[in-house]
């Protein structure tokens, strides 16, 4: 799992530097592989605006700008790229600043004054694009600096999950994870439900609940997938280590790295009839995204329409099915799929992808309706579009089960060498998201539905000792009581007999149990 720390930051903000906080989270078990900047070193760099573009009088692929940075009078830049355009807003590299190890310098291209460098993502370290300038947002504002107003002092950390894990897979589940080691409060962003505009829903037909135990649809009409995607949430997957190609596309990424949920977008107009989560038929096939056609094994879980399969459920989206530029209604899935059903299949087909990593650790059941929430919510501010009413097929009997777990004090004592005081262990299992009861000797507590991890009291107390730092566990000499044996005058022990009878020659055969005694 990798991650912008200023993002994590926005949830949740222990008074830790970078350095601090990755080694917080590795003593509690979420190993730091690395800790690298999310842009190459440079300096004053600001943001620039092309007031005009002239050809070069002596070279065919440069054009001569003259570009606002926020100084009195306009800079001369001589610039090559082919998207360079009046009215664009783009980084500008001045005549004194740094990109990496280079100082830029007055300099004649072509025999023509150019007074800094208008520069692309890949010259500055964000992205491997090449093609052209690096197209900054029309209220960019002009002369700022770059690194402030792309707020580019941060880091990406990248985090070695266990496979127990799952549910830190999400910026909430590590927020939730920080506020409980560092006794920080965590503060989620404030998500609204969409009410319906349009009546427009499709049916959802789950024949395999014990497989799909809850799923949930629906209809967004009247998008613009060609939207530009804001590049705030552009910088946020870039830095988590996610590319997407479409708007549409960020927004569910968004989604699964901010709350840990996989979702998909089918293109409504290529949908006949209604939504089906089954199992393959005879003889059926599926074109995956990645152009490769496959035929389900009979113990894949599809998503299917009433005549065909559309994905590979919780895996991959079909070709046949997927957002393009010509997309103007899409539906929208959200699901809940039991880690059995899901585990080994993506490698059945040579597959990796990110949402089958996820459910098949465990997705939390009961954060679909949140989920679902949160990216109607950013489709409609990035696409536009008017929403559905949610369509959920739900069977609470296949659910997980959420059985309380009994935690005695002296139990903690007896297996941590150490105990917390009562209300320590309480704030740390709160934190975590479990419901306490006291309870005789200790509590009853029922972990959180994220955390399919802990089934037993050993777990709990794992937990104690975890968020409390084994590191501050205090350390004590052990301790046992010795009983002084009678050791009886008359009687010979053994071991000396023992020694005697090597002490004359003789030698010891040790044979296995099992050998007949009378050989």
């Amino acid at each position: 799992m990798k991650f912008s720390e200023a993002w994590l930051r926005e949830w949740v903000n222990p008074a830790l530097d970078s350095r601090q906080l990755a080694e917080q989270l590795t003593m509690a078990g979420l190993e730091v592989d690395a800790i690298e900047p999310v842009a190459a070193e440079f300096r004053d760099v600001v943001v620039a605006e092309v007031l005009s573009v002239e050809p070069h009088p002596d070279a065919d692929k440069l054009r001569v700008c003259q570009v606002a940075a926020g100084a009195a009078e306009p800079l001369q830049i001589v610039c090559g790229a082919p998207n360079v355009r009046a009215g664009m807003k783009a980084p500008l590299a001045r005549v004194g600043g740094r990109i990496g190890e280079m100082t830029l310098k007055q300099a004649k291209l072509r025999g023509v004054d150019s007074h800094g460098m208008l520069c692309s993502a890949r010259e500055l370290g964000l992205s491997d694009e090449h093609q052209g300038l690096m197209a900054l947002p029309a209220d960019a504002p002009v002369g700022a600096d770059l690194r402030d107003y792309l707020g580019l002092n941060d880091v990406s950390i990248e985090v070695d999950l266990t496979p127990n894990r799952g549910d830190c897979l999400g910026i909430e589940g590590l927020a939730r994870e920080v506020g409980a080691l560092t006794s920080t409060d965590v503060t989620a962003p404030e998500i609204e439900e969409t009410p319906p505009a349009v009546a427009d829903s499709l049916v959802v037909d789950v024949k395999e609940p014990q497989a799909c135990p809850r799923y949930l649809g629906r209809v967004i009409r009247a998008v613009d997938t060609t939207a530009a995607t804001p590049l705030w949430m552009q910088e946020k997957l870039r830095r988590s280590g996610l590319r997407s190609l479409g708007p549409v596309v960020y927004v569910t990424n968004y989604v699964l790295l901010e709350l840990g949920q996989p979702m998909h977008a089918f293109d409504l107009a290529r949908i006949n009839g209604g939504i089906e989560v089954r199992y393959p038929r005879a003889g059926e096939q599926l074109v995956l995204l990645d152009d490769r056609c496959i035929e389900p094994g009979d113990d894949t879980l599809l998503i299917c329409d009433q005549e065909r399969p559309l994905a590979l459920a919780g895996i991959m989206g079909g070709r046949d099915s997927a957002i393009s530029a010509d997309t103007c209604d899409l539906f929208l899935e959200v699901a809940c799929f039991t880690p059995t059903a899901i585990a080994g299949k993506a490698r059945a087909y040579g597959l990796n992808t990110d949402s089958a990593h996820r459910f098949e650790r465990g997705v939390d059941p009961a954060l679909q309706a949140l989920a679902m929430a949160r990216a109607t919510e950013l489709l409609l501010q990035i696409v536009g579009g008017r929403a559905g009413p949610v369509s959920e097929a739900f069977s609470e009997a296949h659910l997980p089960p959420r059985a309380d777990i009994r935690l005695r004090r002296e139990r903690i004592r007896r297996l941590l060498g150490f105990a917390p005081d009562d209300p320590a262990i309480v704030d740390m299992l709160t934190r975590l998201g479990a419901d306490i009861r006291v309870d005789g000797q200790g509590w009853r507590v029922r972990p959180p539905s994220y955390r399919y991890d802990l089934a037993i009291e050993a777990d709990l107390i794992e937990e104690v000792g975890r968020i409390f730092g084994y590191d501050n566990l205090p350390s004590a000499n052990n301790r046992g009581a010795l009983i002084m044996r009678p050791v009886p005058e008359t009687k010979t022990p053994l071991q000396r007999v023992h020694s005697l009878l090597v002490d004359r020659c003789y030698h010891e055969a040790i044979t296995y149990s099992f050998v007949d005694a009378a050989q």
